[in-house]
């Protein structure tokens, strides 16, 4: 674990031994002996710069000096309360950090049946939380109502005493990547918020988001959003039995190319069920990382598009993933299934 030793992972997170993959790796975790992902990094920010230069459309020189709508921390409240009857997941309450579980997630008649109860709920967690998102509405506001939406269906929020995280789901606002920190800021017309919701209901974790449009949108943000909604479409239409999981990250950064628009690296889809982050570590960029999907297995897609940058700068509260330049971020999220025909989504209403 890097210094700080707080994880930024949470919605999305980036896999233990794809770290040397990063511009800018966010966890190191990586068995010992392995020297030659020192080279590899290396080589990976000249590269990340090079992508930069070729395909990153907004100057970097975007202050907050001379762009007032670049973000700021708000006021973040008091943890909410689940009342006790509500399954919990392991790590709450746990002085042991959470890991990625080695192995992926691969389930029984009776567990597919749970991941679609929670898939479900997150499904309708988040189609509420977009009907709340209007100029003035405080992300706090949305988070609130959110964690009680969750626990009237009796579940449990997974992101709330994730490592620490102390919100029932995540909000990113603007250039904001992703784990952004429910606040008092209140949404402004013409922004743009990824909500990012998880349920655990009955011992399965259901992991989704999608980004909203609030008020008056300009049409740049739009675009942005359309063609991070379509690159998720896309990716998941290729998935089925034995398809190589390297196949996403081609399929999302083919289509983002399109647009000129970059694909963030740091952060990555993952398998999720029993356990909210376990393998396989999916990349959402091009790769040459082995794997095959597998029969009954369960995992996340969640690409990130931006309209510049696509490396991060994390804020104080170990958590905030903005884009360092300041331009916009946009992500979609599902829990997909891998059946015998293809694949099935299971965070859908």
């Amino acid at each position: 674990m890097a210094s700080p030793p707080s994880p930024r992972l949470l919605c999305a997170l980036l896999g233990d031994r794809l770290a040397a993959l990063s511009a800018r790796p966010l966890l190191r975790t990586a068995a010992p002996g392995r020297g030659h992902r020192r080279v590899t990094c290396q080589a990976t920010r000249t590269l990340s710069s090079l992508v930069d230069a070729l395909f990153n459309r907004r100057s970097r020189d975007d202050s907050l000096e001379s762009n007032p709508r670049r973000l700021r921390p708000g006021k973040v409240s008091p943890r909410l309360t689940v009342p006790s009857h509500i399954q919990r997941p392991p790590y709450v309450n746990s002085r042991q950090r959470p890991q990625m579980n080695d192995g992926p997630e691969i389930h029984d008649e009776k567990g597919i049946e749970c991941m679609r109860a929670s898939g479900k709920l997150a499904a309708q967690v988040l189609k509420f939380a977009g009907t709340l998102v209007n100029p003035g509405i405080t992300t706090d506001e949305i988070d609130k109502a959110v964690h009680q939406m969750i626990i009237d269906n009796g579940a449990y929020p997974s992101p709330l005493g994730y490592c620490g995280f102390p919100k029932s789901v995540c909000t990113s606002v603007n250039e904001c990547i992703c784990h952004g920190i429910p606040d008092s800021r209140p949404l402004e017309d013409g922004d743009i918020i990824n909500i990012d919701v998880t349920v655990y209901l009955n011992g399965y974790h259901g992991d989704t988001s999608a980004t909203f449009l609030c008020g008056d949108v300009d049409d740049e943000a739009k675009k942005l959003v359309q063609v991070t909604k379509e690159s998720l479409d896309k990716a998941i239409s290729i998935c089925a039995p034995g398809v190589e999981i390297n196949r996403i990250g081609r399929t999302i950064q083919d289509h983002a190319d399109k647009f000129k628009y970059g694909v963030v690296q740091q952060f990555v889809g993952h398998g999720v069920g029993k356990v909210f982050h376990a393998e396989p570590a999916v990349l959402h960029f091009r790769n040459n990382e082995k794997g095959r999907m597998i029969l009954n297995q369960t995992f996340t897609i969640e690409p990130m598009l931006t309209i510049g940058s696509t490396n991060s700068t994390i804020w104080s509260d170990d958590w905030t993933a903005v884009t360092e330049d300041g331009s916009l971020s946009a992500q979609f999220e599902h829990t997909l299934l891998i059946t015998e025909d293809g694949v099935e989504i299971l965070t859908q209403c």
